[in-house]
Formats: structure tokens, C-alpha cells, sequence
């Protein structure tokens, strides 16, 4: 079978002993790779009822099938493991170079068991596989871990993805880094690494991929790069903003197409609708008790993408992507060098604590991607931190002197270092707002904004109420990449699979958000289907986002593997990889239809701003969506007859 080793390396952590197993072919024709591979391995061989942070969790590292296949914007990993910050399915999407790195390695996925008794690192290089030891880069953060190890081998440079102190204290919100600041930041999966104290994967193979129809993957590249090539000249930050602000006060929602999206990607990276967001009321502010009005044009100009581009003097690519969205730019006065903030790094800041200062979010930013810490839930853990100070819930002895509020830049660097340090009231707050909430007691958990542990990103499912409906439904809650109402729009996916619902109108009334439930729970479906093939495949979502008619993601799986699979096929792999993951929390007892926080829902909904009476219609939603996933309506169970479609016993 081409474009696939068929191979997996297997390390156990508590023996020191490395094996290989062969990937049977069926599951490749029923999963793919990447997150399916993983799915199809950790449903079966994690126990219920596993400790997250103990021996018998594993630990899974996997590329895309398409990754190194000559496709383009394929090059995604992805780790998986249950997940100690929910007690679900956890998985962590990253880009980089590390994808292509875990394939030239000759290998379809490398997952760890057990617990090493000393820090190790694995080394997989072309004549040798082995754990090495990692004693002398434990306690380092992840840029000073990495080049460590790049300097151990001279000439062709490893690719490496390690933790940093905040994943070595098995804090809840750590993720795993690679690239100096790339990281899979979902899930605590960084705990996970620092619970089986593996330091590093370091990866030097050179084994290359091979695919059924390479001519034809070369033309399919070439004419999906002819669409990315065209960028207007015109565009601008204060543009975008002012456009937020019409469509706003307009009483109609615009369909949107993502090659408009691409656009502004190609020019700024994700910060490029920071302003575009607040005025139209997808960004939450003020740990979700605000609106668009606590953050005016004239306060938020701090953060115009046309800043942020000011500092940038390096464009970012990750493996085999023409956009480069991501950046290098400098900050403190141009001595230091960081990756450039994210969107949802910047509105994690200066939405939900209005720490509007670009320095304090340049420095955060650093701070986060060196000790490899969520910056998602670390800006939702302050904010939380601050109405709990708000609310005498946190007292100033508690944190140490820090005078918490909103826009007060210095107490939330000094509460971040101690977040990433576990020292104080950071310990309290490591591990994310539900487990601080359930420290504190009282009132607490009214301010944790979270869906069933992970705090939320910054997507207000009050706007689009997809984002709540995958957040609350979705096997890894409190995700906003795997669907929305806008996701839908711009998949275009009745393009390739015309039984789905095409969404003709150019404009429609902004109500019909919150309407036509049945048709909405078809949309949220297919998303949730097309995003797990496209975590299989290693694929973008911002590639995903130029429609499926522009993105040859279903022709290109055809060319690698040798196949004739229709569009309507390779979805049905997407609902396969979703049952599985599904069934695995079903097996861990975790609970199927996520706890979400009632702000999120708009209950009670705000009176002012441009969310102002809104609500999510969560539980009409949620039979509906199982229903068409082919699951229990009433309780999310992946049904006996959908577990036998994947040749698997139910739970």
C-alpha cells in the first residue's frame, strides 16, 4: 500500500525496550493515519479507567498520511493520550517540521507506555532507535532543550519535540513543543509527557514517502498552488476592523467564503482579525462577562495586525505550506526574538484580562511557548484568577502582593510565572479553572469558564453557536477546530458531496443562527467527520478553509493510496475516527455531552453588545448531532451496530 510505511514504533518506558509492529491493512482503509491510527490503537489498548498521569496511558505521536507525500498544507502531527485536564480523549494539533521527520523515520506513529524511572529522551536516527539519557536537560525550558540536542548532532539537524518545566510539573494546561514554539498546546498532553518523564523525541530519518500516483500528485499541487498565489494589495488591519464594526450593525450575516480568509492569513498569520473579531462579537471579553463595548476601536488599536506585522522580520512555513502564516519578530526594544503571537494567544490576554499593553502579550507569548504551556488556558486561568480576586475569593496574601484586575500588565506576568513555576497561588492555578475552582470552593466554579475541564478559545459560541455545540459535544471538548456555522460556510462541501445542505443565500438573517436545528446538527456533523479526515491526512484547516473544491484533499488521498474512494467515502472514514473516539470515552466512564459554563451558552443572555440575546440552543442540538454521527440520541453511545461497522466490539 503506497504513501504509507505500514509500520509503528512501540517504546516502553518502564522496561527501556523499543519494538516494531506492523500496521495491519485494513486499518489503514478504515482509519487512515494520523489521528485515526491513533484512535484505533488507544481505544483498544488503554484500560478503562487509566490513570492519565500513570503507566498504562500512552502516549501517541503521529503524522498525516499525506505528510512528505508531495501534497501541500499537509504536514500537521498530531499527539494523542487520554487526558489528564479532562479525563476524556485528548489529542493536540501542531504544525512545524516535526511530521515529515516521524515519516522519514520509516514509521506511521511512535506511541510510549509506562513510566521511565530516570528523564530520557528517544533518538530515532538511520542505524539506531534508543533511550537515551535526559538528565542533564531536565529542568531547561523548550528553545534551551532543543538546541541542546541539535548541538549533539552536528550536520543534518534533528527534528525535535520535548516539554518544558511546565510539562515537567505535570501541569494540566502543558502541551509539547517543537520548532522553538510551535506546540500541540490542547489537552495537557505536555503533563502526560512529564508524568512518563520523556524529555524529547528527537528524530533524524531519511527514509522517503512513496505514493501511488506521484505525476498526479504533482498536478494537483501545482493547481491547488495557482489558487494561494493571488493576494490583493489592499488589505489592512484598520480595513478589517471597520469592517467588523459594519458587519455588526448590519441585521443580516454574510456567507463567507475562506479563500477571503486566506487573504488575510497570508498577509498577518491568525492575528489579522484581532480587531475584525471584537467588533463582531466573536472574541469573548472579560472572562465572558463582557462585549464588544469593553474593548472600543480606540482601545483595541494596540493590537491592530498592522502593529504586530511591525515586529515581524521573518516569515514562518511550516512543512510544505506556500501561505506561511506563522512569523519570527522581535520584542523588548528588538533584543529578544519570538514566534509571533497568535490570535488566540493575543485575545486570551487582551480579550478576556484587557491586557491591551503589545509588550506584555509579546512577553507572555515567550514565556508560554518556553516553559510549553497552553496559552489558551493559561489566559483563561488568569482571567478566572481575577474575578475570583474580584470577588474576595483570592486575596491579596494569596498572591503574594499581586494586585489582580483587568489591564494590569505586571500582575499578570508575575501570576504567569508562578502559574509556570508552581510557586504560590500558581499551583493553584496550574492545572487549569476547574480543579482551581474545586480548590476554592464557594462561588468559584460560576467564574470557570470551561466545556468539560479545557478552557474555552477565544470563539463566542453566543456569535456562532457551533463553536458551543463542538465545544460541549465534541469527544476532546472545548475545541474550536474542529466546527462551527462559519466552518461549514467555508468548507463548501456540498461542492463534493452535493447530499449535503448547500448554503445558497449570500446574506441571511442573523436569527437563523439560532434556528432550523436539524439542518444546523447535519452541518455540525460533517464538520466534525471532515476535520477528523483531515487530522488523519495531516492536513491545515486553513487550508481546509478554501473550500472543497479548491483543496484536493479527497484526490490527493486517491493518488497517494492507489485508490478510487468518492468524496461521500472518505467522509465516512471521518465518522469512523469520531465513533472510535466516542467509544473511548465511553469506556473511560467519562461523560459523553460535556459540562459547559452557562456564560458560554448565553444563559442568561447579555443586554448589551453585539451578543446581546443570544443563546445557544445546546439541548436541541445535541440528539440531533448524535443522531446524524449514528449514535444514541439520548445518550451519545456509539450504537452496537456502529462499533460493528468498524470491525471493532462495542463498548
Amino acid at each position: 500500500m503506497s504513501a504509507t510505511t505500514r509500520k509503528t514504533l512501540w517504546v516502553d518506558l518502564t522496561l527501556h525496550t523499543i519494538r516494531e509492529e506492523i500496521l495491519p491493512p485494513e486499518v489503514v482503509e478504515r482509519f487512515l493515519g494520523g489521528l485515526g491510527l491513533a484512535a484505533y490503537y488507544l481505544y483498544q489498548r488503554i484500560p478503562a479507567g487509566a490513570d492519565p498521569l500513570g503507566a498504562e496511558n500512552i502516549l501517541a505521536f503521529v503524522p498525516g498520511l499525506l505528510t512528505a507525500s508531495g501534497s501541500l498544507m499537509t504536514g500537521r502531527w498530531m499527539a494523542a493520550a487520554k487526558s489528564p485536564l479532562t479525563g476524556t480523549w485528548g489529542d493536540a494539533n501542531c504544525g512545524g517540521t516535526f511530521a515529515p521527520a516521524i515519516k522519514r523515520c520509516g514509521y506511521e506513529g511512535i506511541f510510549f507506555t509506562g513510566i521511565s524511572p530516570e528523564p530520557v529522551y528517544l533518538l530515532v536516527d538511520r542505524n539506531r532507535v534508543e533511550l537515551c539519557s535526559a538528565q542533564a536537560l531536565w529542568g531547561l525550558d523548550s528553545r534551551e532543550t532543543e538546541e541542546t540536542i541539535q548541538q549533539l548532532f552536528p550536520g543534518r539537524t534533528p527534528a525535535v519535540a520535548c516539554i518544558g518545566p511546565a510539562g515537567e510539573k505535570c501541569s494540566l494546561i502543558s502541551g509539547i513543543v517543537n520548532d522553538g514554539g510551535r506546540m500541540a498546546a490542547r489537552s495537557g498532553l505536555g503533563a502526560v509527557m512529564g508524568s512518563k518523564r520523556l524529555k524529547a523525541v528527537v528524530l533524524r530519518g531519511t527514509t522517503p514517502v512513496i505514493t501511488a500516483h506521484p505525476d498526479e500528485m504533482r498536478r494537483l499541487s501545482t493547481r491547488f498552488l495557482r489558487t494561494l498565489r493571488f493576494q490583493p494589495p489592499f488589505l489592512n488591519g484598520g480595513a478589517a476592523r471597520l469592517l467588523g464594526t459594519v458587519m455588526r450593525s448590519l441585521p443580516l450575516q454574510m456567507r463567507q467564503d475562506g479563500i477571503l480568509y486566506k487573504f488575510f492569513l497570508q498577509k498577518y498569520g491568525t492575528c489579522g482579525l484581532n480587531q475584525f473579531s471584537l467588533e463582531t462579537g466573536d472574541a469573548p471579553l472579560i472572562n465572558w462577562r463582557g462585549t464588544n463595548q469593553d474593548l472600543p476601536p480606540r482601545r483595541s488599536e494596540s493590537i491592530n495586525p498592522d502593529r504586530i506585522r511591525e515586529r515581524e522580520f521573518q516569515k514562518y512555513h511550516c512543512f510544505s505550506c506556500p501561505v506561511g502564516c506563522g512569523g519570527r519578530t522581535y520584542f523588548d526594544n528588538q533584543r529578544k526574538e519570538t514566534h509571533k503571537p497568535e490570535y488566540e494567544t493575543i485575545l486570551a490576554f487582551a480579550g478576556l484580562s484587557l491586557v491591551t499593553d503589545l509588550e506584555t502579550i509579546f512577553t507572555a507569548n515567550e514565556m508560554l511557548n518556553r516553559a510549553g504551556m497552553d496559552s489558551i488556558s493559561a489566559g483563561g486561568t488568569i482571567a478566572f484568577a481575577i474575578e475570583c480576586f474580584e470577588n474576595g475569593l483570592i486575596t491579596l496574601q494569596d498572591t503574594g502582593g499581586l494586585e489582580l484586575g483587568c489591564g494590569n500588565s505586571t500582575a499578570v506576568l508575575g501570576l504567569l510565572q508562578k502559574m509556570i513555576q508552581r510557586e504560590g497561588i500558581g499551583d493553584l492555578l496550574a492545572d487549569g479553572v476547574r480543579a482551581a475552582a474545586a480548590r476554592l470552593g464557594q462561588r468559584a466554579d460560576c467564574f470557570a469558564v470551561h466545556a468539560g475541564g479545557q478552557e474555552l478559545a477565544m470563539h463566542d459560541g453566543r456569535n456562532d453557536p457551533g463553536f458551543a455545540l463542538h465545544a460541549a459535544l465534541e469527544p476532546a471538548p472545548g475545541r474550536h477546530t474542529i466546527g462551527s456555522y462559519l466552518y461549514y460556510e467555508m468548507f463548501q462541501l456540498w461542492r463534493k458531496i452535493p447530499s449535503l445542505p448547500k448554503v445558497s443565500r449570500i446574506f441571511y438573517p442573523k436569527k437563523d443562527k439560532y434556528r432550523n436545528e436539524e439542518e444546523k446538527a447535519v452541518w455540525a456533523a460533517a464538520c466534525s467527520q471532515y476535520t477528523a479526515l483531515l487530522n488523519a491526512a495531516g492536513a491545515c484547516l486553513f487550508a481546509a478553509f478554501t473550500g472543497a473544491h479548491r483543496f484536493p484533499i479527497f484526490d490527493w488521498l486517491n493518488a497517494a493510496l492507489g485508490w478510487q474512494r468518492s468524496p461521500q467515502e472518505y467522509l465516512a472514514i471521518g465518522r469512523n475516527i469520531q465513533t472510535l473516539r466516542q467509544a473511548f470515552n465511553a469506556r473511560q466512564g467519562a461523560p459523553l455531552k460535556h459540562p459547559i459554563n452557562p456564560r458560554a451558552l448565553g444563559q442568561p443572555p447579555q443586554f448589551t453588545g453585539a451578543n446581546r440575546g443570544a443563546s445557544v440552543p445546546l439541548e436541541k442540538l445535541a440528539p440531533l448531532y448524535w443522531q446524524q454521527l449514528g449514535w444514541d440520541p439520548q445518550t451519545g453511545q456509539p450504537t452496537p451496530e456502529a462499533m460493528a461497522a468498524l470491525g471493532l466490539p462495542e463498548v
